[in-house]
């Protein structure tokens, strides 16, 4: 049998380092963090997101995330060496999103525990299209 989801997570915390969003809010504040990576599907970036944040679904991440791909986005495959937060809305997707991003040769990732949820609690600024 394969592994389970929640298998998959906790490999995924074992090679990517989860911050709370209390904690990513002052290394983002303190200039930490290159580029804010919201991994959610289009629904819930249109219902709000993190100010100034770069929009890639999950769904569509390593095709945007190759740089000799044809669908590569700029902003992320542009530096592998930027430092990259990711989120998603409570945690698990952004996980796997960064575990993928690191095995792609994205070593400076990290992921929001508690996702988008907790960032807006956080005192986060939200922007809405």
């Amino acid at each position: 049998m394969g592994m389970t989801s929640k298998e998959m997570l906790d490999a995924a915390r074992q090679n990517v380092p989860e911050i709370s969003a209390p904690d990513a809010k002052q290394k983002l504040d303190e200039g930490e963090f290159d580029l804010i990576l919201d991994v959610r599907e289009p629904a819930e970036w249109q219902n709000g997101h993190l100010e100034g944040a770069v929009h890639i679904p999950r769904g569509l991440l390593e095709f945007q995330a190759d740089p000799t791909s044809p669908m590569a986005n700029p902003e992320l495959a542009g530096n592998q060496d930027a430092r990259i937060l990711i989120h998603c809305a409570k945690g698990a997707r952004s996980l796997l999103a960064a575990d993928t991003l690191k095995k792609m040769g994205y070593n400076n990732v990290a992921s929001i525990a508690g996702g988008y949820e907790d960032c807006a609690a956080s005192g986060f600024a939200i922007a809405k299209d």
